[in-house]
């Protein structure tokens, strides 16, 4: 299996991880881990270097998940990298379960930071980073944050921060989904040129099509890999609900409501889109 065989398979399982979360609540953030999917798929199953059986190996890459609502797609990749139990996911957002419906580090093997206050995500990896690099750590820092997360002058201030003292040991991703709680992004904030403000603040940068597999698996391997060098951000145009086409075109998409006849509907959608995949 390739590269690319092994992240498309592993993000079309945890596709179906974010349903079968999702029907136990019968609502939920699962828009977003429809579509980030293959981002985290790249992530866990490509690119970072963690041991399954003890996630707080001082060796260990650090994947933060800023956006911490999203920690359903999260939870998708724990299972599949197989620092949780595939069995556990059932337990998702229920009392004194380990996964809670926003992430929360004290609760959940594998979950670096409790996400969720948009913005601070950037700020604790550029701090991660700098002192796994004074540590002479050859650890990287990647920090998953939202398209609506750059409305936060803090992210702003991390980016500079990042660049100043050269972190070429951290990488951003950014979910350009074009859509936050307060509607589409564009109409809250707008943060276009983008990809040309991470560039003024001393980035490496890429866009890429956040759904496409190989174009994600390409733009890390162009990342900078220089331990003293330019931080390297990849934005990621993605679509919520990917998959799913009765999902894609909610237009209330951003915490969705899914009537109970409709999970097995979403189901036999990404089943049926399913060709070619190899799992």
């Amino acid at each position: 299996m390739t590269r690319s065989e092994k992240v498309t398979a592993a993000a079309y399982r945890m596709r179906h991880h974010a349903l079968n979360m999702g029907e136990a609540q019968g609502q939920g953030y699962v828009g977003q881990a429809l579509g980030a999917a293959d981002m985290l798929a790249a992530v866990y199953a490509d690119q970072l270097r963690y041991r399954a059986d003890d996630p707080h190996w001082a060796d260990r890459d650090r994947f933060l998940l800023s956006t911490g609502h999203y920690a359903i797609a999260l939870y998708s990749a724990l299972a599949e990298a197989g620092i949780i139990e595939v069995a556990e996911l059932d337990s998702y957002g229920s009392d004194e379960s380990r996964l809670p419906m926003s992430g929360m580090a004290s609760y959940t093997p594998g979950m670096e930071i409790s996400g969720g206050s948009l913005g601070h995500g950037l700020t604790v990896a550029v701090g991660m980073a700098l002192g796994l690099r004074h540590q002479g750590s050859g650890s990287r820092v990647i920090n998953f944050l939202s398209d609506g997360e750059l409305d936060e002058g803090s992210t702003w201030e991390a980016a500079m921060g990042a660049s100043h003292h050269q972190l070429g040991n951290l990488i951003a991703m950014v979910d350009i989904n074009a859509l936050q709680a307060d509607g589409p992004t564009v109409g809250v904030l707008r943060t276009e040129p983008v990809a040309d403000k991470w560039t003024a603040c001393g980035w490496h940068t890429q866009r890429v099509d956040g759904n496409d597999v190989d174009a994600l698996l390409d733009a890390f391997d162009n990342v900078c890999s220089e331990p003293v060098g330019a931080p390297s951000v990849i934005l990621c145009d993605t679509r919520v609900g990917r998959g799913v086409p009765m999902l894609e075109n909610r237009e209330k998409a951003h915490f969705m409501r899914i009537d109970a006849d409709e999970w097995q509907i979403c189901r036999d959608q990404l089943t049926a889109g399913r060709e070619g995949v190899l799992v």
